[in-house]
């Protein structure tokens, strides 16, 4: 009987160590993110090629470029992904690099805003229907994760109307 306990033992073993296909596969680093606001609609391309795509939030007032602080607006146009914070409020975070020049001198004097981000929620399971951020684009946390692994610091994003 003892052997036939170690046989068992072992083929649950062996099950269990090849259930590798479950793991999810790694997917490719991103050399470009396209975001359109309108369709809320997030590409991550490697190359010409589509690595995921993402639904997502935006600010409370998603229409047109962000002119300054706290107009809940998301801006537009070609930015870079300048930091990550893997201590994020809303779970993890990449920073795009908004406000650049441009950005700063059609602010007209005003404070052009900041901390423009693609993040997470700041409790997990809880993924809103409607617009909620003050000019973030907000994706649920699984998929800040991805997004987080496969875009390095550097990545141009360009986000379109």
């Amino acid at each position: 009987m003892t052997a036939f306990k170690y046989i068992v033992a072992m083929c649950i073993a062996l099950s269990l160590t090849s259930c590798s296909w479950l793991e999810r596969p790694a997917l490719l680093k991103a050399t470009e993110i396209q975001v359109y606001k309108g369709e809320r609609r997030m590409v991550l391309l490697n190359g010409n090629t589509i690595i995921k795509e993402y639904n997502f939030k935006l600010g409370f007032a998603p229409t047109g470029h962000k002119q300054f602080q706290g107009d809940g607006k998301t801006p537009e146009g070609k930015y870079y992904i300048d930091r990550k914070n893997p201590k994020s409020r809303y779970h993890l975070s990449v920073g795009i690099s908004y406000p650049n020049k441009a950005d700063r001198a059609a602010a007209n004097g005003k404070d052009p805003g900041g901390d423009i981000f693609i993040h997470g929620t700041p409790r997990p399971y809880r993924f809103t229907s409607k617009d909620w951020t003050w000019g973030c684009i907000a994706v649920s946390n699984s998929e800040i994760n991805e997004i987080y692994e496969v875009v390095d610091i550097g990545t141009t994003i360009w986000i379109f109307p």
